[in-house]
């Protein structure tokens, strides 16, 4: 039950931090700057734990079995973080930009997971979603 549980825990508790963190870059200062900065840490980071956690792992090796998406994956989350650090700078509040990209997100996976993955389709899914996005309305209703 743990190894189910902690990974969504970590999830949820680095979203949280993300959000707070992409919300407080300042104002004037140039997104992409700031990410290098981003950048530098995580790799550094990813690299300190690989070591620990792979005591015998050969980091070559790793990157020998490596396909499209690891880099496609760092060109999104270019877009994904600069996404972020634009909409709190165009006023977007923390309350509810989650909000609004979950539940958008929830409809397009959902139809992803479907076509893609041949995920079950199942009308308490569908109904959860349309219930979202009628969230949505109540959430952003001024």
């Amino acid at each position: 039950m743990v190894a189910f549980i902690w990974p969504m825990a970590l999830v949820i508790v680095s979203n949280v931090v993300y959000q707070v963190c992409a919300k407080s870059v300042p104002q004037g200062m140039n997104a992409f700057a700031s990410l290098t900065v981003t950048y530098l840490v995580g790799a550094a980071a990813s690299l300190i734990l690989y070591f620990v956690l792979e005591k015998e792992g050969n980091l070559f090796q790793e990157y020998r079995k490596m396909n499209w998406a690891s880099a496609v994956l760092g060109l999104v989350i270019v877009g994904l973080e600069e996404g972020w650090i634009y909409a709190y700078k165009a006023g977007w509040p923390v309350s509810t930009a989650f909000i609004v990209q979950s539940a958008f997100i929830a409809a397009v996976l959902l139809v992803m997971g479907y076509f893609l993955y041949h995920e079950a389709l199942t009308w308490n899914k569908i109904v959860g979603v349309v219930i979202c996005l009628i969230g949505l309305g109540f959430i952003n209703y001024q």
